[in-house]
Protein backbone atom coordinates (compact mmCIF):
# COMPACT_ATOMS: atom_id res chain seq x y z
CA UNK A 1 0.00 0.00 0.00
CA UNK A 2 2.87 2.34 0.82
CA UNK A 3 4.50 1.70 -2.57
CA UNK A 4 1.22 2.49 -4.35
CA UNK A 5 0.87 5.76 -2.43
CA UNK A 6 4.39 6.72 -3.43
CA UNK A 7 3.67 6.24 -7.13
CA UNK A 8 0.11 7.60 -7.06
CA UNK A 9 0.99 11.20 -8.07
CA UNK A 10 2.96 9.94 -11.10
CA UNK A 11 0.16 7.60 -12.12
CA UNK A 12 -2.36 10.45 -11.80
CA UNK A 13 -0.15 12.74 -13.92
CA UNK A 14 0.14 10.12 -16.67
CA UNK A 15 -3.62 9.56 -16.67
CA UNK A 16 -4.24 13.30 -16.88
CA UNK A 17 -1.82 13.56 -19.81
CA UNK A 18 -3.80 10.92 -21.72
CA UNK A 19 -7.26 12.33 -20.98
CA UNK A 20 -7.46 14.89 -23.86
CA UNK A 21 -7.49 12.03 -26.34
CA UNK A 22 -10.77 10.67 -24.94
CA UNK A 23 -12.52 13.64 -23.32
CA UNK A 24 -15.08 15.91 -24.94
CA UNK A 25 -14.29 19.62 -25.24
CA UNK A 26 -16.51 20.39 -22.23
CA UNK A 27 -14.90 17.78 -19.97
CA UNK A 28 -11.43 18.80 -21.11
CA UNK A 29 -12.19 22.38 -20.09
CA UNK A 30 -13.53 21.14 -16.75
CA UNK A 31 -10.32 19.22 -16.01
CA UNK A 32 -8.30 22.27 -17.09
CA UNK A 33 -10.16 24.42 -14.55
CA UNK A 34 -9.47 21.84 -11.85
CA UNK A 35 -5.74 21.80 -12.62
CA UNK A 36 -5.46 25.59 -12.53
CA UNK A 37 -7.32 25.73 -9.21
CA UNK A 38 -5.07 22.94 -7.90
CA UNK A 39 -1.95 25.04 -8.65
CA UNK A 40 -3.53 27.97 -6.81
CA UNK A 41 -4.55 25.74 -3.88
CA UNK A 42 -1.06 24.20 -3.63
CA UNK A 43 0.45 27.68 -3.38
CA UNK A 44 -1.77 28.46 -0.38
CA UNK A 45 -1.12 25.03 1.13
CA UNK A 46 2.54 26.02 1.50
CA UNK A 47 1.44 28.91 3.71
CA UNK A 48 -1.46 27.43 5.66
CA UNK A 49 -0.80 23.69 5.81
CA UNK A 50 3.00 23.71 5.92
CA UNK A 51 3.88 26.95 7.72
CA UNK A 52 0.69 27.64 9.69
CA UNK A 53 0.13 31.12 8.22
CA UNK A 54 -3.56 31.65 7.47
CA UNK A 55 -3.90 34.33 4.78
CA UNK A 56 -7.07 35.95 3.50
CA UNK A 57 -5.23 37.95 0.85
CA UNK A 58 -3.72 35.23 -1.30
CA UNK A 59 -5.90 36.13 -4.28
CA UNK A 60 -3.91 39.36 -4.65
CA UNK A 61 -0.89 37.43 -5.97
CA UNK A 62 -3.15 35.32 -8.19
CA UNK A 63 -4.71 38.43 -9.70
CA UNK A 64 -1.39 40.26 -10.05
CA UNK A 65 0.02 37.32 -12.01
CA UNK A 66 -3.01 37.40 -14.30
CA UNK A 67 -2.91 41.18 -14.81
CA UNK A 68 0.86 41.11 -15.43
CA UNK A 69 0.28 38.51 -18.15
CA UNK A 70 -2.23 40.72 -19.97
CA UNK A 71 -0.45 44.04 -19.45
CA UNK A 72 2.92 42.70 -20.62
CA UNK A 73 1.51 40.97 -23.71
CA UNK A 74 1.95 42.85 -27.01
CA UNK A 75 -1.27 44.16 -28.52
CA UNK A 76 -0.61 43.12 -32.11
CA UNK A 77 1.17 39.80 -31.63
CA UNK A 78 1.16 36.92 -29.15
CA UNK A 79 3.44 37.18 -26.15
CA UNK A 80 6.20 34.66 -25.52
CA UNK A 81 5.71 32.11 -22.75
CA UNK A 82 9.40 32.33 -21.91
CA UNK A 83 8.87 35.98 -20.96
CA UNK A 84 5.31 36.06 -19.63
CA UNK A 85 5.47 33.12 -17.21
CA UNK A 86 8.56 34.40 -15.33
CA UNK A 87 7.16 37.97 -15.47
CA UNK A 88 3.83 36.93 -13.93
CA UNK A 89 5.56 34.98 -11.18
CA UNK A 90 8.05 37.80 -10.55
CA UNK A 91 5.31 40.46 -10.33
CA UNK A 92 3.39 38.37 -7.81
CA UNK A 93 6.61 37.57 -5.95
CA UNK A 94 7.62 41.23 -5.64
CA UNK A 95 4.27 42.15 -4.13
CA UNK A 96 4.40 39.10 -1.87
CA UNK A 97 7.87 40.15 -0.68
CA UNK A 98 6.57 43.60 0.29
CA UNK A 99 3.37 42.30 1.88
CA UNK A 100 5.23 39.55 3.74
CA UNK A 101 7.86 41.93 5.11
CA UNK A 102 5.13 44.04 6.71
CA UNK A 103 2.43 41.50 7.58
CA UNK A 104 4.81 39.04 9.26
CA UNK A 105 5.34 41.61 12.00
CA UNK A 106 1.90 40.49 13.23
CA UNK A 107 0.48 37.13 14.27
CA UNK A 108 -2.79 35.27 14.44
CA UNK A 109 -5.94 37.15 13.55
CA UNK A 110 -3.94 40.35 13.04
CA UNK A 111 -1.88 38.62 10.34
CA UNK A 112 -5.10 37.49 8.64
CA UNK A 113 -6.50 41.01 8.66
CA UNK A 114 -3.29 42.62 7.41
CA UNK A 115 -3.04 40.24 4.46
CA UNK A 116 -6.69 40.95 3.68
CA UNK A 117 -6.01 44.70 3.82
CA UNK A 118 -3.11 44.46 1.38
CA UNK A 119 -5.20 42.33 -0.98
CA UNK A 120 -7.99 44.91 -0.89
CA UNK A 121 -5.46 47.63 -1.70
CA UNK A 122 -4.39 45.73 -4.81
CA UNK A 123 -8.05 45.08 -5.64
CA UNK A 124 -8.96 48.77 -5.57
CA UNK A 125 -5.93 49.71 -7.68
CA UNK A 126 -7.17 47.56 -10.58
CA UNK A 127 -10.85 48.25 -9.83
CA UNK A 128 -10.72 52.05 -9.61
CA UNK A 129 -7.99 52.99 -12.09
CA UNK A 130 -7.57 52.91 -15.85
CA UNK A 131 -4.47 50.75 -15.37
CA UNK A 132 -6.60 47.71 -14.59
CA UNK A 133 -9.51 48.58 -16.86
CA UNK A 134 -11.83 49.26 -13.95
CA UNK A 135 -14.79 46.98 -13.31
CA UNK A 136 -14.78 45.85 -16.95
CA UNK A 137 -11.33 44.29 -16.68
CA UNK A 138 -9.03 43.89 -19.67
CA UNK A 139 -8.76 41.41 -22.51
CA UNK A 140 -5.79 39.44 -23.76
CA UNK A 141 -5.82 40.09 -27.51
CA UNK A 142 -3.74 37.07 -28.47
CA UNK A 143 -2.90 34.05 -26.35
CA UNK A 144 0.81 33.44 -25.67
CA UNK A 145 3.02 31.13 -27.68
CA UNK A 146 6.30 29.40 -26.98
CA UNK A 147 8.68 30.69 -29.64
CA UNK A 148 12.42 30.24 -29.83
CA UNK A 149 14.75 31.19 -32.64
CA UNK A 150 11.90 32.24 -34.88
CA UNK A 151 10.16 28.87 -34.51
CA UNK A 152 6.82 28.45 -32.74
CA UNK A 153 6.57 25.31 -30.61
CA UNK A 154 3.42 25.88 -28.54
CA UNK A 155 0.37 28.01 -29.29
CA UNK A 156 -2.14 28.31 -26.46
CA UNK A 157 -4.97 28.95 -28.90
CA UNK A 158 -4.87 25.18 -29.24
CA UNK A 159 -6.93 23.74 -26.37
CA UNK A 160 -4.74 20.70 -25.95
CA UNK A 161 -1.61 22.83 -25.71
CA UNK A 162 -3.28 24.90 -23.00
CA UNK A 163 -4.28 21.70 -21.21
CA UNK A 164 -0.80 20.22 -21.28
CA UNK A 165 0.78 23.48 -20.16
CA UNK A 166 -1.54 23.57 -17.13
CA UNK A 167 -0.70 19.94 -16.42
CA UNK A 168 3.03 20.68 -16.62
CA UNK A 169 2.55 23.63 -14.23
CA UNK A 170 0.62 21.41 -11.80
CA UNK A 171 3.21 18.62 -11.91
CA UNK A 172 6.14 21.03 -11.44
CA UNK A 173 4.36 22.87 -8.61
CA UNK A 174 3.54 19.63 -6.82
CA UNK A 175 7.07 18.29 -7.30
CA UNK A 176 8.67 21.55 -6.13
CA UNK A 177 6.55 21.65 -2.98
CA UNK A 178 7.21 17.97 -2.30
CA UNK A 179 10.96 18.67 -2.49
CA UNK A 180 10.59 21.71 -0.24
CA UNK A 181 8.76 19.65 2.38
CA UNK A 182 11.56 17.07 2.37
CA UNK A 183 14.35 19.66 2.52
CA UNK A 184 15.74 21.40 5.59
CA UNK A 185 13.70 24.47 4.65
CA UNK A 186 10.47 22.46 4.71
CA UNK A 187 11.31 20.82 8.02
CA UNK A 188 11.99 24.26 9.48
CA UNK A 189 8.60 25.51 8.25
CA UNK A 190 6.89 22.48 9.80
CA UNK A 191 8.68 23.19 13.06
CA UNK A 192 7.57 26.82 12.96
CA UNK A 193 3.97 25.70 12.48
CA UNK A 194 4.17 23.45 15.56
CA UNK A 195 6.18 25.71 17.90
CA UNK A 196 7.80 28.85 16.55
CA UNK A 197 9.24 29.88 19.90
CA UNK A 198 11.11 26.60 20.24
CA UNK A 199 12.47 26.91 16.68
CA UNK A 200 13.67 30.43 17.44
CA UNK A 201 15.38 29.14 20.60
CA UNK A 202 17.08 26.48 18.48
CA UNK A 203 18.70 29.21 16.40
CA UNK A 204 16.38 29.42 13.39
CA UNK A 205 15.61 32.85 11.92
CA UNK A 206 11.89 32.06 11.89
CA UNK A 207 10.74 35.37 10.42
CA UNK A 208 13.08 34.96 7.46
CA UNK A 209 11.84 31.40 6.87
CA UNK A 210 8.22 32.54 6.96
CA UNK A 211 8.98 35.44 4.63
CA UNK A 212 10.66 33.08 2.13
CA UNK A 213 7.63 30.76 2.26
CA UNK A 214 5.34 33.75 1.74
CA UNK A 215 7.26 34.84 -1.36
CA UNK A 216 7.37 31.34 -2.87
CA UNK A 217 3.64 30.92 -2.25
CA UNK A 218 2.98 34.28 -3.90
CA UNK A 219 5.02 33.35 -6.97
CA UNK A 220 3.17 30.06 -7.37
CA UNK A 221 -0.15 31.91 -7.07
CA UNK A 222 1.15 34.21 -9.83
CA UNK A 223 1.74 31.12 -11.98
CA UNK A 224 -1.90 30.12 -11.45
CA UNK A 225 -2.91 33.66 -12.41
CA UNK A 226 -0.95 33.38 -15.64
CA UNK A 227 -2.75 30.13 -16.47
CA UNK A 228 -6.18 31.70 -15.88
CA UNK A 229 -5.35 34.74 -18.02
CA UNK A 230 -4.05 32.54 -20.84
CA UNK A 231 -7.04 30.18 -20.58
CA UNK A 232 -9.81 32.78 -20.42
CA UNK A 233 -8.16 35.61 -22.40
CA UNK A 234 -9.67 38.02 -19.89
CA UNK A 235 -9.00 39.30 -16.36
CA UNK A 236 -11.10 41.39 -13.98
CA UNK A 237 -10.74 42.81 -10.46
CA UNK A 238 -12.81 40.01 -8.89
CA UNK A 239 -9.77 37.79 -9.24
CA UNK A 240 -8.16 39.79 -6.42
CA UNK A 241 -11.22 39.95 -4.16
CA UNK A 242 -11.44 38.45 -0.69
CA UNK A 243 -14.10 36.06 -2.01
CA UNK A 244 -11.44 34.43 -4.19
CA UNK A 245 -9.06 34.15 -1.23
CA UNK A 246 -11.83 32.63 0.87
CA UNK A 247 -12.74 30.15 -1.85
CA UNK A 248 -9.20 28.79 -2.21
CA UNK A 249 -8.91 28.57 1.58
CA UNK A 250 -12.08 26.47 1.55
CA UNK A 251 -10.53 24.27 -1.13
CA UNK A 252 -7.53 23.27 0.99
CA UNK A 253 -9.68 22.83 4.11
CA UNK A 254 -12.08 20.63 2.15
CA UNK A 255 -9.21 18.52 0.83
CA UNK A 256 -7.33 18.35 4.11
CA UNK A 257 -4.74 20.73 5.55
CA UNK A 258 -1.14 19.63 5.73
CA UNK A 259 -1.23 17.41 2.63
CA UNK A 260 -0.28 18.30 -0.94
CA UNK A 261 -2.69 15.66 -2.19
CA UNK A 262 -5.37 17.22 -0.03
CA UNK A 263 -5.04 20.50 -1.96
CA UNK A 264 -5.46 18.66 -5.27
CA UNK A 265 -8.36 16.55 -3.99
CA UNK A 266 -9.98 19.69 -2.63
CA UNK A 267 -9.69 21.39 -6.03
CA UNK A 268 -11.29 18.39 -7.76
CA UNK A 269 -14.12 18.22 -5.22
CA UNK A 270 -14.78 21.98 -5.18
CA UNK A 271 -15.00 22.34 -8.97
CA UNK A 272 -17.14 19.21 -9.42
CA UNK A 273 -19.43 20.21 -6.56
CA UNK A 274 -19.81 23.71 -7.95
CA UNK A 275 -20.49 22.34 -11.44
CA UNK A 276 -23.06 19.83 -10.20
CA UNK A 277 -24.94 22.28 -7.99
CA UNK A 278 -25.17 24.89 -10.77
CA UNK A 279 -26.49 22.44 -13.39
CA UNK A 280 -30.31 22.53 -13.68
CA UNK A 281 -30.41 19.05 -15.22
CA UNK A 282 -28.92 17.61 -12.01
CA UNK A 283 -30.49 19.67 -9.20
CA UNK A 284 -33.36 21.52 -10.88
CA UNK A 285 -33.77 25.17 -11.80
CA UNK A 286 -34.66 26.33 -8.27
CA UNK A 287 -31.45 25.03 -6.66
CA UNK A 288 -29.25 25.76 -9.68
CA UNK A 289 -30.17 29.44 -9.49
CA UNK A 290 -29.06 29.43 -5.83
CA UNK A 291 -25.96 27.31 -6.25
CA UNK A 292 -23.87 29.61 -3.99
CA UNK A 293 -26.17 28.80 -1.06
CA UNK A 294 -26.19 25.05 -1.68
CA UNK A 295 -22.43 25.02 -2.28
CA UNK A 296 -21.86 26.78 1.05
CA UNK A 297 -24.11 24.34 2.88
CA UNK A 298 -22.41 21.37 1.22
CA UNK A 299 -18.93 22.61 2.16
CA UNK A 300 -20.06 23.28 5.73
CA UNK A 301 -21.44 19.75 5.96
CA UNK A 302 -18.20 18.27 4.60
CA UNK A 303 -16.06 20.23 7.06
CA UNK A 304 -18.33 19.30 10.00
CA UNK A 305 -18.44 15.59 9.12
CA UNK A 306 -14.81 15.32 7.98
CA UNK A 307 -12.69 17.63 10.17
CA UNK A 308 -9.49 16.28 8.59
CA UNK A 309 -10.85 16.79 5.08
CA UNK A 310 -11.35 14.33 2.27
CA UNK A 311 -7.75 13.14 2.53
CA UNK A 312 -8.46 12.15 6.15
CA UNK A 313 -11.45 10.11 5.01
CA UNK A 314 -9.32 8.29 2.44
CA UNK A 315 -6.61 7.59 5.03
CA UNK A 316 -9.19 6.25 7.49
CA UNK A 317 -10.55 3.88 4.87
CA UNK A 318 -7.03 2.77 3.99
CA UNK A 319 -6.25 2.07 7.64
CA UNK A 320 -9.42 0.05 8.04
CA UNK A 321 -8.79 -2.12 4.99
Amino acid sequence: MTALNRWLPLIAALLLAALPTVLSSYLQDLVLRIMVLAVFALSLELLVGTTGLVSLGHAAFYGIGAYATVKLSPESEPGNLLILVPAAMAAAGVYAAAVGALSLRTKGVYFIMVTLAFAQMAYFVVHDTKFGGGTDGIYLNLRPVLALGGHEFINLDDKRSMYWLALAALVLTYAALALIRRARFGHALAGIRVNEQRMRAAGFATTLYKWAAFVVAGMLAGLAGFLVAAKDGFVNPEMLSWHESGAVLLVIILGGLGHLRGAVIGAVSFVLLKEALSTPALVGNLLAERWQLTLGLAVMACVALMPKGLIGLAQRKGAGS
